[in-house]
């Protein structure tokens, strides 16, 4: 099947699309972009997430053919100053350790910072509890959306 859809603002036709292939392959294996890390494929890690409109999701609990018409944005298409400042936080903080999880963890903390300015660090764990980093960096990860949502503030 053909799937049409809007990946970063960007009109996008994947073809040959199986039917029970996910978003996640889609992006990765179709669409070019890699950012969106496959690992569980049970929605259990949080590496794939990515926004399907403004929703944040498991892109490998999503079938492809469900984004059909549908906003994709994934870690490439944060590009905004607000996406720009959580990709540099999780630099400066060293929260990037192996790599894998942080694709994921940068599009859930862009997620939380949408939602909530200024998260106290309970917050920041309840919405980061999807996304499990295999490094057990998680102070580092802490330290880098507070710096993150500091910047944003300011």
């Amino acid at each position: 099947m053909r799937v049409t859809l809007t990946v970063n603002d960007e009109a996008r036709v994947a073809d040959d699309v199986w039917p029970g292939e996910s978003l996640l392959s889609m992006l990765r294996e179709r669409l070019g972009l890699t950012g969106s890390k496959n690992a569980c494929e049970q929605g259990e890690c949080g590496s794939c997430s990515i926004y399907l409109d403004d929703t944040l999701v498991c892109s490998c609990l999503v079938a492809a053919g469900q984004a059909e018409g549908h906003r994709v944005r994934t870690v490439e298409g944060l590009t905004d100053g607000d996406g720009d400042a959580v990709k540099a936080a999780f630099v400066e903080a060293g929260a990037v350790q192996c790599g894998f999880c942080t694709p994921g963890l940068v599009v859930s903390t862009h997620a939380l910072l949408d939602r909530d300015a200024d998260p106290t660090d309970p917050d920041i764990r309840e919405a980061l509890a999807g996304n499990l980093c295999r490094c057990t960096g998680y102070e580092k990860i802490l330290d880098a959306v507070r710096l993150a949502a500091e910047r944003r503030r300011a």
